[in-house]
């Protein structure tokens, strides 16, 4: 004879409910991080739509200044940054490893909200090259910088093509994908 099984148990039931719920959360907020991490970041603005960038000039690191109107017929990359930013200390490698294998592309990492003496010795330490200084945040505020990482991305004309927000592991295909 066979014995009829148990019903499952109160507490069985509601485990497995707790279960589904947790799995469920867990598919969404992966989803959340692969769209914020890989897709939200990057857009490019059609050509009708994009805006002149603000007139820049920023002292650099090593003496002299850089001036975007002098760019013109370049793409230029303005990676803003600070010290403090955790997210900046993992992409900053990545982006002076671009600049290195690209010497010819105009990349400035642009050091905003910090005084000089400090963005200094932290973009020292970590030889970085092309380092611009943004301490009162002017040139950030004209780009509507309010997230570092954040690269901004100039055309050939001098327009404002596309903004990148947050780090991204991808940074240096992204970048040498850039075609105007």
């Amino acid at each position: 004879m066979d014995t009829p099984s148990a019903p499952p148990s109160p507490a069985s039931t509601k485990s497995k409910v707790v279960s589904r719920i947790l799995d469920a959360a867990a598919v969404v907020l992966i989803l959340f991080a692969v769209w914020k991490i890989f897709v939200a970041p990057r857009f490019f603005t059609s050509k009708a739509k994009a805006v002149a960038a603000p007139a820049v000039v920023l002292p650099l690191m090593n003496g002299g200044t850089f001036a975007l109107a002098k760019a013109r017929g370049h793409v230029v990359f303005l990676d803003f940054w600070a010290s403090w930013c955790e997210p900046c200390k993992l992409s900053i490698p990545l982006i002076e490893r671009y600049k290195k294998a690209h010497p010819d592309t105009l990349v400035f990492s642009v050091n905003a909200g910090e005084p000089v003496a400090v963005a200094e010795r932290y973009a020292r330490g970590a030889n970085m090259t092309r380092v611009a200084f943004d301490p009162e945040m002017k040139v950030s505020d004209a780009f509507g910088v309010t997230v570092f990482p954040t690269m901004i991305v100039i055309d050939p004309d001098g327009k404002e093509r596309a903004k990148w927000i947050g780090f991204n592991p991808l940074i240096e295909q992204a970048m040498a994908g850039v075609k105007f």
